[in-house]
């Protein structure tokens, strides 16, 4: 195995207008997944790259495509792509184009993105003047090539990225499609960050004797992450959700929901709670999504509320602390999810609400990452995990007891921090002794 630590991307031979750009914005050594993957794929060896979001592992695909097409230039044909990259969400799109672009800088390289949501004829314009590298969704891109408006009668490199996502998305068809019109002689990639059978069966279906790259396995999730679970009545969830919010004053909030209805009302309540927010996922449009996350990329509005699918194409700097509102079905989520903070060496914090329907979830998800989720108890509205529903007391009614808020609303003003328990050294004060502690002290900001 490559030690990725001797390794700079000086010695990985790269092309000189790659060299120049890594070097303008300083990056001088490979990720794990970047040094053993970038070499075989320099060599033009198919590959499968067990690997999590936020590893580098665009790097290890665009870097080796810009390469090779660098290396061997020919005139570009117009709908007809030497290279292809497909991708389950909009997002994830866009993302990889940036980093194309980034790379690419100094290259003489085209490349045009594909997704749908917005409209067809600027993307259509684009591929018919010829270009080098489609970046696409499925769904877009089968539309394109029914109409004629591309090709992949001329695809060298055919990249399948977040593999496991787009099964869970119900791409399998539409990949199906597409594996059928690619040219049997290509370098052929699969990314995926978990690798069930499903998975294995579909790389063996086109992957021609690759080599296995894995790095941070699923299950073992990032150590700098400060995990926490708080068990709460679901008529609690929202009032303990702001409360959180107001002990993290600082720093970029992402907090998942189960459903889009969900993130929509979440965001809503919390504006009216003063606590600016947007929501993202995939009833809102192309240019809604991309507003929201620039919002958010700035800091303008430091809360994002999203679903599972919407995230994943998120890579945004200096998350500092994910929540959980709603716990994910798949266990595997909860790690996809968490590995939104922490990223490219931070530290961050996840905290997951927890009620009693949701307790077989978070027995899957432990079971998955090998550990127990330490319980955060001092907030003002825990109950005992081993408690059934119907022998917890119920919300004080009139009074900061228990609950901290008067009458059983699900929705209400955020606890008063005079309202609060003392803290016990389980609970509150992790924060004060952890990476954390810098989250503390105001109160979240409106924006």
């Amino acid at each position: 195995m490559t030690d990725s630590s001797t390794i700079s991307f000086a010695s990985l031979q790269l092309a000189a207008p790659l060299q120049r750009a890594l070097a303008d914005k300083a990056y001088t050594h490979p990720s794990p997944i970047q040094a053993r993957a970038i070499p075989p794929l320099l060599e033009g060896r198919d590959l499968i790259g067990v690997a999590q979001t936020g590893t580098g592992k665009t790097a290890a695909f665009a870097l080796p495509i810009l390469h090779r097409l660098a290396a061997d230039p020919r005139p570009r044909t117009p709908r007809l792509p030497r290279a292809l990259i497909l991708t389950p969400t909009r997002e994830l799109a866009v993302q990889i184009a940036a980093n194309i672009a980034l790379y690419g800088r100094y290259l003489q390289l085209r490349h045009t993105v594909v997704f749908g949501g917005v409209g067809e004829q600027p993307q259509i314009r684009s591929l018919a003047a010829g270009t080098d590298i489609v970046i696409a969704t499925p769904g877009r891109l089968l539309d394109l090539m029914e109409q004629r408006c591309v090709g992949l009668d001329r695809v060298e490199i055919f990249v399948l990225d977040e593999a496991d996502r787009m099964l869970d998305m119900g791409f399998a068809p539409a990949m199906k499609r597409i594996l059928a019109k690619l040219p049997p002689r290509r370098q052929s990639l699969l990314f995926s960050a978990t690798m069930p059978e499903s998975i294995r069966s579909l790389a063996h279906s086109f992957l021609h004797d690759p080599v296995r790259v894995e790095v941070a396995p699923v299950a073992s999730t990032a150590e700098r992450i400060d995990q926490h679970v708080c068990h709460v009545d679901r008529a609690n969830k929202h009032r303990l959700l702001v409360h959180l919010l107001q002990k993290h004053g600082d720093g970029l909030v992402l907090v998942f929901s189960r459903t889009k209805h969900g993130a929509d009302r979440l965001a809503r309540n919390l504006a009216r709670d003063g606590l600016g927010a947007d929501a993202i996922h995939g009833n809102k449009s192309q240019g809604a999504r991309q507003r929201a996350l620039e919002s958010f990329r700035t800091g303008e509005s430091r809360i994002l509320v999203a679903t599972d699918i919407a995230a994943r194409g998120i890579d945004v700097k200096g998350i500092a602390l994910v929540v959980n509102y709603d716990l994910p079905n798949e266990p595997e989520a909860y790690v996809h999810r968490i590995g939104r903070t922490a990223r490219a060496g931070a530290e961050g914090i996840a905290i997951s609400l927890c009620d009693d329907t949701e307790r077989g979830f978070l027995r899957d998800i432990q079971r998955l990452i090998r550990k127990e989720i330490p319980v955060l108890a001092d907030h003002p509205f825990h109950v005992s995990s081993s408690a059934p529903a119907s022998r917890r007391p119920p919300p004080s009614h009139g009074g900061h007891g228990r609950t901290g808020f008067a009458g059983n609303r699900t929705h209400a003003p955020a606890v008063p921090p005079s309202a609060a328990p003392a803290p016990r050294r389980s609970g509150w004060q992790f924060w004060r002794s952890s990476p954390a502690a810098r989250l503390t002290g105001t109160a979240a900001r409106s924006r």
